[in-house]
């Protein structure tokens, strides 16, 4: 009989379990239809992300298999982190693993985007850690308030996480009324109005000229090219391309929302280049196995680019989003235009991008400068005044 032992260990600084087990075509094939396994190359081992609930479910998936399962951890020694962050939290108990179970599959049922699943489903899961052997049922605002007071001290999370928080536990005590948290009584603190970081068009310019990459580069362009996000790109398909019209469908967007937006036709010549080269089969932008590509691989290759090109401001995918919709706005396209294009469904989103906009500030003069001119006219100098 083939064993598998599970292992606990750390990658990229979170809790993991190790899938280990003497090489076999059949064990690995059937390991791998288990939702959620990865593959790493620098441990050389199959492993998913550790949680109460995701490990039994593993347990019952390698014993439906008639394998022999060793385990060479103790629960309370799994080490555990958030952000990074080392934190010691007690594992579930049974009562509570049951409850996280099924909160998943409520916020599973209401159709939640995956992202939107793993940060509530995050959040609650930490916070039943947290509350230790409390019973669910005598959970209370104040242990919500506590919990939340230690994120924010211990894990620095920011306002936009800490609303998100305040969203998710609105959606447990709906789910699960036993509770005795009364949500109007935790804070929803206010949204950071915050300016988007946007590059200028030389800075957007030089990064794509330092990257050497020909799939680095066509990402970078197609991100600001067409105004993306990140996960929109991963997502993008050939048999979304229009050439014809210029355009491209961007299908299931944020939101479950379709749209079209353009395709830059000075791109057309990169495109064509990248698509010979590569020969994708499926996905516009795949993995060199096949299948999508990460999101932490755009990430990466564009922080080194940034920095390659000797740009100091803090560079993300989504800055040469906001950088397009800047542009765009600063060329005199219509925002009701920009609104559509970017896929927003409040104008007041678009908004934000007047605030950003160079074309009606370098109209403003300053009263500096407006003072000098009025005293060089008075006086009668030839010369301007300058300040030096």
């Amino acid at each position: 009989m083939n064993s598998i032992t599970l292992e606990p260990f750390t990658h990229n600084a979170k809790s993991c379990i190790a899938i280990k087990f003497a090489y076999n075509f059949e064990v690995k094939e059937y390991i791998k239809k288990f939702n959620g396994v990865y593959w790493t190359k620098t441990h050389r081992t199959f492993y998913i992300y550790y949680d109460e609930v995701r490990l039994e479910d593993l347990k019952i998936h390698i014993k439906k298999e008639n394998l022999r399962l060793l385990e060479t951890h103790d629960k309370n020694s799994i080490p555990r982190y958030s952000k990074g962050i080392k934190v010691e939290l007690n594992p579930l108990n049974k009562e509570k693993t049951e409850v996280y179970r099924y909160f998943i599959e409520f916020l599973k049922g209401k159709r939640f985007s995956s992202s939107t699943i793993a940060a509530y489903g995050g959040f609650i899961l930490e916070f039943l850690r947290f509350t230790d052997s409390k019973p669910v049922n005598d959970l209370n605002e104040n242990d919500v308030r506590h919990y939340i007071e230690w994120t924010v001290d211990k894990l620095n999370y920011a306002v936009s996480t800490h609303r998100q928080m305040v969203s998710g536990f609105k959606h447990f005590a709906y789910f699960y009324p036993a509770c005795s948290i009364d949500i109007d009584k935790v804070y929803m603190p206010k949204k950071d109005k915050k300016l988007p970081i946007v590059l200028s068009i030389e800075e957007v310019f030089s990064i794509l000229q330092v990257t050497k990459n020909l799939k680095h580069r066509t990402i970078i362009a197609m991100l600001y090219g067409s105004g993306l996000r990140i996960g929109e790109i991963i997502d993008l398909k050939l048999s979304d391309f229009d050439f014809r019209r210029k355009q491209l469908y961007v299908k299931n967007s944020k939101g479950r929302k379709d749209r079209y937006t353009t395709i830059a036709e000075s791109l057309f010549p990169l495109l064509k280049n990248y698509h010979n080269t590569y020969a994708p089969k499926q996905y516009f932008i795949e993995n060199p196995k096949g299948g999508k590509y990460t999101a932490g691989s755009i990430r990466a290759f564009l922080a080194r680019n940034t920095k390659a090109a000797g740009i100091l401001k803090p560079v993300t995918p989504h800055t040469l989003r906001h950088s397009y919709a800047t542009h765009m706005l600063e060329q005199g396209t219509d925002i009701r235009y920009i609104q559509e294009l970017l896929g927003h469904s409040r104008p007041e989103t678009t908004m934000i991008y007047t605030h950003v906009s160079r074309k009606d500030l370098q109209q403003i003069k300053s009263p500096l400068d407006n003072a000098i001119k009025q005293l060089s006219l008075q006086d009668n100098i030839n010369t301007k005044l300058t300040i030096s």
